[in-house]
């Protein structure tokens, strides 16, 4: 990882985030980033302060586990994380950030043990007695030594000795600068002489309150070991609380660190996704000091810049590969929030000349090496610079479309920087190919580090060169060697590729547009059939309402003149059979298994006989019907929910309850029958009235015959005598 920092020009900028930890870890957040970026999200709607720096405690855990006691220090160490946790628990939080703080349940021998100490690590008073006492005898020591030392500095007798009027404090000491001769009026010992010659000296009144000091810090000491011993034991209890707390503050101090440097330089945190789409807005490499916002689509396979000399495609190669490892690690960067960028298992970056006189390995064998290892690889982003580095463009040229291609298959994405026109030729036609130029201000005669995409870029190596003081003559000569030829066959390579570009945008744009046109024919195409069912609808309500007169008149009649009310009836069902309405439609050639529909139901052929078929409807009814009532319907049934199952019949608007087959020839009768019981079954009938007369008994047989087949009919019976009696049927469905 260092390796791949220092390539992408981020030492600086990781080092600066480094900074921000409260103890020395890697930049590596372990676990989910998805509920890392949650939490991050809602911890930074809150003011809260920094956790104070902390030691790393992975050997006190190890020394607490083997039995060992630990120092004042190291116990206050584990102190500082338990009262930042208690200070986090202050918060009113919610979600993802609520569940975290709210795992953490902190023994209640541990929290009394927070109460032990102060902010300086030092022990409060009131927790033991023997130590408060040796405390106050420390300080009443201390203040007898700095009243003999002042005493003896006013003492007359030593002041024609005295250099000054000091007590200097050497080697944790406190003593007097004294001249020589000194011993005549002081008893006292030298422990030092300073840069003039003069003696450090400590009285004899002193040493003797010193050793009294020492022998009180002995017993302090020693009372605090003791103390560091029973918060040891209680640890030691609480090892597992105490290595879980410990894993947690790291990865709090992995959220703050990363708040707090969002908010320096008002950085954006962007969330790697799953799906292809690769975008930089406004990014702003942080190597720089003065950049200029990068906007780059690189969604494609393989990104090729081309363009000017120190134009900018290495550090646009540099800004991809650095947005996908920042976002991967979840670290902070200039940019539009829009950002969008994917998320790969490797970044692999072949930008340094990898020859060494050491490994005895050449410029374009390193590479070959390099290239090697990506076919072992998968859903990784490669990002090489100068690709055809180290051997000839041509050769190079046909190579790297190989290798670059089967990279393609492995799911590796490929940014690369190039200035050889060929191998951009002979990729532009791969549709998964991005090509992206680098402008050059030829007015102005510099880059203008802008970038264009879908275009080949040109070098500008001559004008490059005149601009970084090569002489004009030389360049002059440059040009007439490589020869006016040679120009124009870049030219037409370039302009080759941007009329390939062209044309592929306007087949584009040809298929959009046709794929509108059939839209509108399918919408008109709907809306046929919505008419040609309006028509239907109303011819239904003709047939309605005839119906109901003819009910009316059948009343009427009952009583007598039954033979002509009975010819009239013939007569009116022969008028209804007239009414014709003509339909829209257009003739279409029917094959069992397409799917139809039959006014408001939708299925499929079963089968089909001459001008009839059979067709099963999405409620897996099957009904006979004629041809020329169906039409095509490329809809699928639609999906029932699994949950629920719900099933909803639409119900024929000419459905009837009854049928009158007097005066009708067998076969006549029976497909006016089978046509009448399946509009039942679709209007949801239970139970439906036919009469079919007595007469000689053959319209009635024939009528029996065929209730007894239909797979539908579940029982019927002779009607009452008031309905028609033998001379009709009562039919179940």
């Amino acid at each position: 990882m260092e390796n791949l920092i220092k390539k992408l020009d981020l030492s600086d900028y990781i080092t600066s985030f480094l900074k921000l930890f409260a103890r020395e870890k890697s930049i590596i957040l372990e676990g989910d980033i998805n509920i890392h970026y949650k939490i991050i999200s809602e911890l930074s709607k809150y003011n809260i302060n920094q956790p104070l720096n902390v030691e790393n405690l992975d050997s006190q855990l190890m020394h607490i586990q083997k039995q060992g006691v630990l120092r004042v220090y190291e116990i206050y160490e584990f102190i500082k994380i338990i009262n930042y946790f208690l200070y986090l628990k202050k918060f009113n939080f919610e979600g993802k950030l609520l569940e975290m703080i709210d795992k953490i349940i902190i023994p209640a021998d541990i929290l009394k043990i927070c109460e032990y100490f102060d902010d300086k690590a030092n022990l409060k008073d009131g927790i033991d007695e023997d130590y408060d006492n040796i405390k106050q005898a420390l300080y009443k020591n201390k203040e007898e030594i700095k009243q003999s030392l002042y005493k003896i500095i006013n003492s007359s007798k030593i002041k024609p000795y005295l250099v000054d009027m000091q007590v200097h404090f050497i080697n944790s000491e406190e003593c007097l600068l004294v001249r020589g001769g000194f011993n005549h009026v002081l008893s006292g010992s030298v422990i030092d002489r300073s840069n003039a010659g003069f003696f450090y000296v400590i009285p004899h009144s002193v040493s003797d309150l010193k050793q009294k000091q020492s022998d009180l810090k002995n017993k302090q000491e020693e009372i605090l070991f003791k103390l560091c011993k029973e918060i040891s034991h209680i640890f030691e209890k609480n090892l597992l609380f105490l290595k879980f707390i410990n894993k947690e503050f790291d990865k709090f101090d992995h959220y703050q660190a990363r708040i707090f440097f969002s908010k320096i330089g008002d950085k954006n945190f962007i969330l790697p996704s799953k799906n292809a789409e690769n975008r930089l807005v406004d990014f702003c490499h942080p190597a720089l000091s003065n950049p200029k916002p990068i906007t780059i689509d690189f969604s494609k396979s393989v990104i090729m810049i081309t363009g000017v000399n120190a134009g900018g495609k290495t550090m646009m190669l540099k800004s991809i590969l650095s947005s996908i490892f920042l976002s991967k690690y979840l670290l902070p960067y200039n940019a539009h929030k829009s950002t969008v960028v994917s998320n790969f298992k490797s970044i692999n970056a072949v930008l340094d000349d990898p020859q060494s006189v050491k490994n005895d390995i050449s410029t374009f064998a390193g590479r070959m090496v390099e290239f090697s290892k990506l076919f072992e690889v998968k859903n990784a982003i490669v990002g090489v610079d100068e690709i055809e580095l180290g051997t000839d463009s041509d050769e190079a040229a046909s190579l790297f479309k190989v290798i670059i291609e089967d990279l393609i298959k492995n799911d590796i994405k490929i940014i690369i920087t190039t200035h050889h026109k060929r191998l951009a030729a002979l990729m532009a036609s791969n549709p998964d190919v991005e090509l992206i130029a680098a402008l050059y201000d030829e007015e102005n005669q510099r880059p203008t580090y802008d970038f264009l995409q879908g275009t080949i870029g040109k070098s500008y190596a001559f004008e490059t060169a005149l601009r970084y003081k090569i002489p004009l003559g030389v360049v002059k000569r440059a040009k007439e060697v490589y020869g006016e030829d040679k120009d124009r066959l870049n030219e037409l390579i370039e302009r080759s590729s941007d009329l390939e570009r062209e044309y592929k945008q306007k087949i584009e744009k040809l298929d959009i547009e046709i794929a509108n046109m059939q839209r509108i024919s399918n919408n008109l195409k709907d809306q046929k059939e919505q008419l040609d069912e309006h028509i239907y609808s109303e011819k239904s309500k003709l047939h309605k309402e005839y119906k109901d007169a003819r009910d009316e008149a059948k009343k009427a009649i009952k009583a007598k003149m039954v033979k002509e009310s009975h010819q009239h009836l013939n007569i009116s069902h022969k008028m209804a059979k007239e009414i014709q309405v003509e339909k829209v439609q257009e003739e279409i050639e029917f094959k069992v298994g397409d799917r139809v529909k039959y006014r408001n139901t939708k299925g499929v052929i079963v089968s089909i006989k001459g001008n009839k078929a059979f067709i099963e409807n999405d409620m897996g009814i099957k009904v006979q019907v004629m041809i020329v009532d169906l039409s095509r319907s490329g809809n699928p049934p639609p999906k029932i929910p699994s949950k629920k199952a719900v099933v909803t019949i639409q119900k024929s608007e000419t459905g009837s309850i009854k049928l009158d087959l007097h005066g009708q020839r067998a076969d006549e009768a029976i497909e006016n029958l089978d046509k009448f019981l399946s509009d039942a079954l679709l209007a949801g009938f239970e139970e439906v009235l036919v009469y079919h007369g007595i007469g000689t008994g053959k319209l009635a047989f024939a009528v029996k015959e065929f209730l007894k087949k239909h797979p539908r009919v579940k029982s019927f019976e002779d009607a009452h005598p008031s309905s028609g009696g033998f001379g009709a049927k009562v039919i179940k469905l």
